[in-house]
């Protein structure tokens, strides 16, 4: 008679695995999946050892189906590294490549406690006290991360992150004029090339726990790699990671404050110039990995509400690097049209939309209570159905008005003079280069989310 083997439960897959590293029994509750982590699932453990006291654990994983055990091993090699050289990250308890139950590669630490959410730490009165030197404080500990000794961190990937970046945009044959324009830029100005570190590749509010008291854990170390450290500054400095706020830092502090921290750990202070030139780079990574996110979903490889959502925020990133680039040029609104006569009834698509959208964030959102995941992803379903309201009642009058912008170029469309600028036939400083590139982006963001413009 064939032998069924018995399907483990993640929470019981978590159970072997700690009861192999310790040596000793561990009883462990439910696991629960915390909320964002677009690229990999974080889920929260209670977990019991032998005499009883709770120790709660933190799992990363991969997506069941989607592991990579390479960049994982290579995760746990950088939270050691960085351990040792002062970095306050979460203690490794155990890694692998699978094991029954858990179904992926996957990486176990302790819990750290302390506050990620960039908007508590931006406004809550807690961290009051701590925001007048937290930009400071970011930028010691990636001082701290970039003194990491990296000769056990051979397995890190090398490669140029501008090359590496630009593959993924041509992989995905969507050329975008914005793209073209960025790298472009980035080449004609990039400066000398510093020694090779351990670069965090990801270092943000958002991946970082906040005490009252300073920083408590750095977190998420998937992207780190081998290159410029100055890298990671300028990704910090990226308008995407300041949630709105307009301080330059993580929407927390000056870039004065953040060099002051980096030169205090590593008697090194970049140039104003320098810093300049990886935000920028910083705003066309994120560009380009939000739209490759998004095709995650959108090519039907991954099934993904979140990801589908990433797809229309591209357009901000189009902003921020026309924005930083100085390219940018102020372009007024299309007037809508009426609505056009109909057989229906109000209300009218539009309206529709955005009385669903403000039920479920007004009404079954807040009901919810404890249910994070739950809420935060209807908060999407309602940011989605919001982007909808808008593209129905501005009408197709932005569309025409960019055909007759691109006709003045010769082109039909924004493939077409993506493909120009990268070719170098058209100059990405051309009057009416600009003014073509900044009228489609200004348009997809007035639907998209008007609230990103800076006012």
């Amino acid at each position: 008679m064939a032998v069924i083997e018995a399907t483990l439960s993640l929470a019981e897959g978590i159970r072997e695995v700690l009861n192999a590293t310790t040596g000793s029994k561990v009883t462990v509750g439910e696991a629960r999946q915390l909320t964002g982590g677009a690229s990999r699932q974080t889920w929260l453990v209670d977990t019991y050892d032998a005499q009883g006291q709770h120790v709660p654990v933190v799992l990363r994983r991969d997506p069941p189906g989607h592991g990579d055990a390479d960049r994982m091993r290579a995760e746990a090699a950088c939270l050691r590294a960085a351990g040792v050289a002062g970095v306050p990250v979460p203690t490794v308890l155990a890694s692998g490549d699978t094991a029954p139950g858990i179904d992926a590669p996957y990486l176990l630490m302790d819990k750290v406690d302390g506050e990620a959410m960039p908007r508590k730490l931006q406004r809550d009165p807690e961290f009051e006290q701590i925001r007048t030197h937290l930009a400071e404080d970011m930028g010691f500990a990636l001082g701290l991360i970039h003194r990491s000794d990296t000769a056990g961190l051979g397995m890190l990937d090398t490669t140029d992150p501008l090359d590496a970046i630009e593959k993924i945009y041509l992989d995905m044959n969507e050329p975008r004029p914005a793209v073209e324009v960025g790298l472009r830029w980035l080449r004609e100005n990039r400066p000398a090339k510093r020694a090779d570190a351990l670069v965090h590749g990801d270092f943000r509010v958002g991946n970082l726990l906040i005490d009252s008291t300073g920083i408590q854990g750095v977190l998420d170390w998937e992207l780190a790699h081998l290159g410029d450290p100055i890298e990671d500054l300028g990704w910090l400095c990226t308008r995407a990671w300041r949630f709105g706020a307009p301080e330059p830092v993580g929407g927390l502090g000056t870039r004065e404050q953040l060099l002051d921290g980096y030169q205090r750990a590593t008697d090194v202070r970049p140039s104003a110039a320098e810093l300049h030139w990886w935000e920028a780079f910083g705003t066309l990574k994120w560009l380009v990995l939000s739209r490759f996110q998004a095709e995650r979903h959108l090519s039907g490889a991954e099934h993904s509400l979140e990801l589908a959502a990433i797809g229309r925020r591209v357009c901000e990133s189009e902003y921020d690097l026309l924005l930083i680039l100085g390219l940018l040029n102020d372009v007024p609104a299309s007037e809508p049209r009426a609505p056009r006569p109909t057989v229906h009834d109000r209300p009218r698509l539009a309206e529709i939309l955005e009385l669903v959208a403000g039920t479920l964030t007004d009404e079954i959102a807040s009901a919810l209570g404890s249910h994070d995941r739950e809420r935060y992803q209807l908060l999407i379903c309602a940011n989605l159905l919001r982007t909808a309201a808008r593209e129905v009642a501005a009408g197709d009058s932005a569309d025409e008005e960019l055909q007759l912008l691109l006709g003045q170029l010769g082109c039909e469309s924004e493939t077409e003079l993506a493909l120009l600028l990268r070719s170098g036939v058209l100059p990405y400083t051309d009057a009416t280069v600009r003014q073509d590139i900044s009228t489609a982006v200004l348009a997809r963001l007035r639907v998209a989310n008007p609230r990103h413009f800076i006012r």
